[in-house]
């Protein structure tokens, strides 16, 4: 048996249709938040302090943005429970692997000059690109609360992304998530620590 993907409890407030919604917000939440360091980089780079704050307008950036990465990691509880089991036989830590595509968004950031308009569309642009194209929902602020992304293989080849607290993971064997969240069919948050 292979990642056997057990539907323990199901959150559907009216069915189906109820999950979707609130699948897609909280889709729509993890994109937000990793794209939110954008915003904070153009706001810096241009100086765009909040009224009657100045510079300590970054600490204050920096803080919502914290909290709102808090508010999202915490706002999994509305995705299904689930376990991951059965015949592991690999495990690789994917800090690092998205590092490289993720710096890509601080350079657009860095680029755009002052101009309101061309930010709304260049975030845009962003925003439709990282949520289509984000299967993993790579996010290094998860790293900042004690995340890491690991990469999990089975015995037929199926490959999962797991955003586990799990720390020093260095043997396949007995290896489960028996508490994790399903974002996606290949993305799965630990609720273990």
């Amino acid at each position: 048996v292979t990642f056997i993907y057990k539907r323990i409890e199901e959150f559907a407030p009216e069915g189906i249709k109820g999950m979707i919604q609130i699948k897609l917000i909280y889709k729509i939440l993890l994109t937000i938040d990793a794209t939110i360091l954008f915003l904070f980089l153009y706001l810096v780079k241009n100086k765009i302090w909040i009224p009657y704050c100045g510079k300590i307008s970054v600490v204050i950036y920096l803080g919502i943005i914290l909290i709102f990465t808090f508010i999202c990691l915490q706002s999994k509880v509305v995705l299904k429970k689930g376990s991951i089991e059965g015949n592991i036989i690999d495990i690789s830590l994917a800090n690092d692997s998205y590092m490289a595509n993720y710096l890509g968004y601080f350079f657009v950031a860095l680029s755009l000059s002052k101009d309101w308009v061309i930010l709304g569309v260049v975030y845009a642009i962003v925003f439709v690109f990282t949520y289509k194209s984000q299967s993993l929902f790579y996010n290094p602020l998860f790293l900042l609360f004690g995340y890491n992304f690991y990469y999990i293989h089975d015995q037929e080849g199926m490959k999962v992304f797991v955003i586990s607290k799990k720390k020093d993971i260095r043997s396949c064997e007995n290896l489960s998530f028996s508490r994790v969240r399903k974002v996606n069919d290949f993305t799965f948050i630990d609720e273990e620590r």
